[in-house]
């Protein structure tokens, strides 16, 4: 596997050409949140509490280097459904529907987004690698602080998901919390419990190889 070096610093970073990725208005994404459990959150609201172990989570710690709730903040999503399935619940590999109260958004963006693509050569031009997709999120996490001191004209990261064939996934960022770049109304919402949902969970378990709960 590549090495997952530490950044240099910021200003060696920001040397370097970002490749980035432009998603128009009216791209549809998917998200799994959870409305209850130590940190719930609605469908649309951004999780200002971190880093917790999300992979691009680029909060500071408090001094004793714990987790606190600051300006930052994130919200992952994907192109697919299944995507953000797998990544949610890949450390179990079984798709809980009921702990935590899981629920599954498809929403539209209303105005477009400027991701810093991590998904070809920028890492490696940078001074990571790939890994950064697949390897350790703790080190990953400190390239997410160095982006987005080094990156300031950008709303997220576009990344890979190392648990559903390299696609595309997504994590926006503090800078487009505020000018609501989501649209104010999801085109599905419901509950993981919700029966309606249970055979596209079959279906999603199956094509994984995880459990249902």
């Amino acid at each position: 596997m590549a090495k997952l070096p530490r950044p240099e610093s910021v200003a060696a970073v920001r040397t370097v050409a970002p490749d980035i990725r432009i998603l128009p208005a009216g791209t549809v994404l998917a998200r799994v949140y959870f409305s209850a459990g130590p940190h719930p959150t609605g469908w649309s609201e951004f999780r200002n509490f971190g880093p917790a172990n999300g992979r691009f989570d680029h909060h500071l710690p408090d001094k004793a280097g714990e987790p606190r709730v600051r300006s930052r903040s994130v919200f992952y999503c994907a192109a697919h459904a299944l995507t953000r399935l797998a990544d949610v619940f890949q450390q179990t590999r079984r798709i809980d529907r009921v702990r935590d109260g899981p629920w599954l958004a498809i929403f539209e963006l209303q105005r477009a987004v400027r991701l810093l693509d991590l998904t070809g050569a920028y890492p490696t031009r940078a001074g990571a690698s790939m890994a950064i997709n697949s390897g350790s999120r703790v080190r990953a996490r400190e390239w997410a602080r160095c982006f987005y001191e080094a990156c300031d004209d950008v709303h997220g990261i576009c990344y890979t998901s190392s648990v559903h064939s390299n696609q595309p996934a997504v994590v926006l960022i503090d800078r487009v919390e505020k000018p609501r770049v989501l649209a104010p109304y999801p085109r599905f919402n419901r509950a993981l419990a919700d029966d309606g949902l249970l055979d596209v969970l079959k279906h999603a378990a199956a094509a994984l190889g995880y459990g249902l709960r």
